[in-house]
């Protein structure tokens, strides 16, 4: 067997099991054996009960102390001890284990291991597990369990037991950095760097072996970005786009100067448009800096000038909210130009007539979403493309949208605080500008960290904001409740939150798991305040603009990372009343204040991610698999700055003595390359 064989032929995978991995994306052998974990159960040594921390996985060691006892009903019977050592004793509970009664607390210590979280009396260890007598532990500890994303039906030992299996068929033979960088870098060779990234011996192990991917992972990337924008380099400028007096009047008749960063943007944007080449522009802006503005006048400058421009938006509410303010301002500013809105749900003959208006040329700002790309539309002179961070436009689709092969004008917005030096090498394919500067109208949000204590008097504030007229947002860490995560849970929540506020309140409910038209209707009602205070996952972080929202309460928030947190608080303070963020959180850990500290006293989202960096540092666990800006599986672009800028000196160096990439070592670079250039150019996140 090889790493191109089904899942299936594993023993002790049937039918059953086989359909379950494929819903975790793993078909062939190869795809488990990169089927990274996505973090460890690390076995520390156990510590006194004294010095056990809220929210902190740990393990203790000591004797019963009194009598053990069942409590509760048939349905959830909930075992109790107390577990004494010369420091303190502790408050130990199990849930639908009733026989723990009879098999324990017969002498000698025990070694407990569990999440210690904070109740009325105090902290308590809940289901943690047994290790009787406490030699039990000495074998497991300073070890790494891999800990794998599941789904239902499917376990964590199930996976172990299929990997162990797929590690027999690893080869060096897939093995694709060159030996030089190996022996630069102090890499680990690449088969048994995959046996540490799922077994590791210890942490040092699994650093060598991540750093190894991480480094490997952005290598392929930036020299993807470097052939692409070697490729267009040539693309000269079709669309040669002037100044027009009625872009200078619109400028003149609005309500407020543009700041200094956002003059400067506009003026590369405009030189961009009017060069020898066509523009490929990433604009980096925080949340509230005015990114919006600056693509509006780069449609207008398209329009103005007889050509057409697309705007495209990541949500169909978002969509159409664009519309409705481009369409506003055409009217308000007597501009001779006329948006057409274009999403999926339309019905077939709204969509016919607006691509009529398209193809003719009447429509010249189009607004939508994914809908823009499809094979039906036909632009009659498509000069620039507007679209943000989510959808990394490729050649192909570039094409698509070219019409008759026309290469427009391609502008990015991005929200990201990424460094400067990190987005020169992830935007490799992109001039970068960076709008740093806040309009001056803009109201700086109020920020408190508050522990769960505080919860009852958060609600009355916002109970006071809302019955004000001003609506909220409150940021649930998960979807559903789990018994191994003590964290706030949207479901849940929201009901409660509803009994909390009362019928006149209208608490609405978002997550990931709704269907993109449920998503759509509850951010709509959120956007006309039918909804006044909205209960969501991080799927809020990409939403529609409610300037009427004051209030941000965010969960569990040293379960976010910085950036995200920042990200987060953005949907606030777009209005003009004041605004504020509650960081709520129940860990008393000195790492989580600091974190959370950093926040409540910068709203500079710059700054914020730096610090991020910083705290976070090379060897964080929790940064293995984390959601990002990026799709990458085991690098994050905070953690590994370091790197990533050694791969962007890399793949320099590569390209300068092997351009085409035609050396036998360079020969599975290619492959990856030539891969990841196609995902690149096709991916579009529907």
């Amino acid at each position: 067997m090889n790493e191109k064989n089904s899942i299936g032929k594993l023993k002790g995978i049937g039918e059953k099991t086989e359909a379950l991995f494929h819903r975790i994306g793993v078909n062939t052998i190869g795809d488990l054996i990169r089927y990274y974990p996505r973090g460890y159960d690390i076995f520390e040594d156990p510590v006194p009960i004294s010095q056990l921390e809220e929210g902190k996985t740990a393990a203790v060691t000591g004797a019963v102390f009194g009598r053990i006892q069942v409590s509760g009903n048939q349905r959830l019977q909930i075992t109790t001890l107390y577990l004494k050592d010369i420091t303190g004793t502790l408050k130990v509970i199990w849930f639908r284990m009733p026989f723990l009664r009879n098999t324990l607390g017969k002498g000698g210590p025990l070694t407990l291991r569990g999440r210690v979280v904070r109740k009325r009396e105090g902290l308590v260890m809940e289901h943690p597990e047994i290790y009787y007598p406490s030699v039990k532990y000495e074998e497991k500890k300073h070890s790494m369990q891999p800990v794998y994303s599941l789904t239902a039906g499917l376990t964590n030992n199930a996976v172990i037991k299929a990997v162990k299996q797929a590690l027999e068929y690893v080869s060096e033979k897939q093995n694709i950095l060159p030996s030089g960088l190996e022996v630069k870098y102090h890499f680990p060779p690449y088969a048994q760097a995959v046996q540490m990234m799922h077994f590791p011996e210890n942490k040092e192990s699994f650093i060598q072996a991540r750093q190894r991917f991480a480094f490997e992972e952005f290598l392929i990337f930036v020299l993807a970005l470097r052939r692409m924008k070697h490729a267009e380099a040539r693309a000269k400028n079709q669309f040669y786009l002037p100044d027009s007096p009625l872009l200078t009047g619109f400028l003149e008749r609005l309500p407020y100067q543009l700041t200094g960063a956002q003059k400067r943007v506009w003026e590369e944007i405009r030189a961009d448009m009017q060069g020898p080449a066509v523009m490929s522009r990433l604009v980096q802006g925080d949340v509230g800096s005015g990114k919006t503005v600056i693509a509006l006048l780069a449609l207008l400058l398209a329009g103005l000038n007889g050509c057409q421009g697309a705007l495209m938006a990541p949500t169909e509410v978002l969509a159409r909210q664009h519309f409705e303010t481009i369409s506003g301002m055409l009217e308000e500013y007597s501009i001779p130009l006329k948006a057409e809105l274009l999403t999926g749900s339309m019905t077939a003959r709204q969509k016919r007539e607006a691509y009529e208006r398209i193809e003719n040329g009447s429509a010249s700002i189009i607004i939508g979403t994914h809908a823009l790309i499809q094979e039906k539309v036909n632009y009659k002179n498509l000069s620039l493309v507007v679209t943000d961070e989510q959808h990394r436009f490729g050649v192909r689709q570039r094409e698509a949208l070219a019409g008759k092969g026309r290469t427009p004008h391609i502008l990015v917005m991005s929200a990201t605080p990424i460094p400067r030096t990190l987005a020169i090498i992830l935007y490799g394919d992109l001039d970068i500008s960076v709008i740093d500067e806040l309009p001056k109208n803009r109201l700086p949000i109020k920020n408190c960290v508050v522990d769960t204590s505080y919860r009852e008097t958060a609600y009355r504030f916002m109970k006071k904001q809302v019955l004000e007229g001003r609506q909220c947002y409150v940021i649930c860490p998960m979807v559903e409740e789990s018994e191994s995560l003590e964290a706030e849970n949207v479901m849940d929540y929201s009901s409660m939150l509803s009994e909390e506020m009362g019928g006149q309140i209208h608490v609405g409910c978002l997550h990931g798991r709704m269907k993109q038209q449920e998503k759509d209707a509850v951010m709509d009602a959120f956007g006309r305040n039918d909804v006044q205070i909205l209960v969501s996952t991080t799927v809020v972080e990409v939403g529609i603009d409610v300037p009427n929202a004051t209030v941000i309460l965010i969960e569990n928030a040293e379960r976010f990372g910085l950036a995200q947190l920042h990200q987060l608080r953005g949907r606030v303070g777009r209005g003009r009343h004041q605004s504020y963020c509650i960081f709520m959180s129940p860990s008393k850990s000195k790492e989580t204040k600091e974190r959370l500290e950093i926040l409540n006293h910068s709203n500079d989202g710059f700054f914020i991610a730096g610090e991020d960096l910083r705290l976070r540092g090379p060897g964080d666990l929790f940064g293995i698999r984390q959601s990002g800006i990026l799709d990458f599986q085991i690098a994050d672009v905070f953690q590994d700055a370091r790197l990533l800028q050694e791969a962007g000196t890399a793949a320099d160096k590569i390209l300068a003595e092997d351009p085409d990439l035609a050396l036998p070592e360079h020969a599975g670079l290619k492959r990856c390359i030539e891969n990841k250039l196609q995902q690149i150019m096709l991916e579009t996140t529907l």
